[in-house]
């Protein structure tokens, strides 16, 4: 049984078979079970923390891309001020949080549009997922944690589709783009744009 499926005291000692030595890892996992029940968990969002965690994951992905030799040339010419705020609260819809994203700062449209028309680019898109990874191990996430797996599958995906997908022009990007689901199952059927 998966770890994410399991409950209460089971998880936990699940999570110390999985984790072994790793103590720190196995109590940081321990104290998220205080804020909620595994049984109840039903979206990536939920599991990951809520924004609060998205936040944590989206603040330490930031550090990271920044001091990347490579991925920091995305940054170059600067970001908004609150951009860790903003991707946590993208990253929250997409993973079956709330819709603060399309409510406040914009649709997948003008997401999709910001990393347009810059030529292709797949070692800076490897490098920003290499980042990612070492993101989640910065927040706690252990590896062979399903919450850690569907996070990655996630980024790795929208990074290598959507937020690559047009590479000569922001203008090819349609308009009305809707921000794709994630799930624990991967892309949820009729989100986002269809054929990518």
């Amino acid at each position: 049984m998966a770890i994410a499926a399991m409950t209460g005291v089971r998880r936990v000692a699940a999570e110390e078979q999985v984790f072994g030595a790793s103590q720190s890892a196995a109590e940081a996992h321990r104290s998220r079970l205080v804020k909620y029940d595994a049984e109840k968990v039903q979206t990536v969002y939920e599991a990951a923390g809520g924004y609060d965690g998205l936040l944590r994951l989206a603040r330490a992905w930031h550090t990271r891309v920044i001091a990347d030799e490579v991925v920091s040339h995305a940054f170059s010419h600067g970001f908004h001020p609150d951009h860790s705020e903003r991707l946590a609260a993208y990253w929250a819809e997409a993973l079956g949080g709330p819709t603060t994203f399309s409510t406040a700062y914009g649709d997948e449209t003008s997401v999709v549009r910001m990393h347009s028309g810059h030529g292709p680019h797949e070692e800076m898109d490897r490098r920003a997922i290499a980042c990612f990874d070492q993101a989640l191990t910065d927040v706690g996430m252990a590896s062979g944690d399903a919450v850690r797996k569907a996070l990655h599958d996630y980024f790795a995906w929208a990074t290598t589709t959507t937020m690559s997908r047009y590479h000569r022009s922001s203008d090819d990007v349609p308009d009305g783009l809707q921000i794709p689901r994630w799930s624990w199952d991967g892309l949820v059927a009729g989100t986002g744009t269809d054929g990518i």
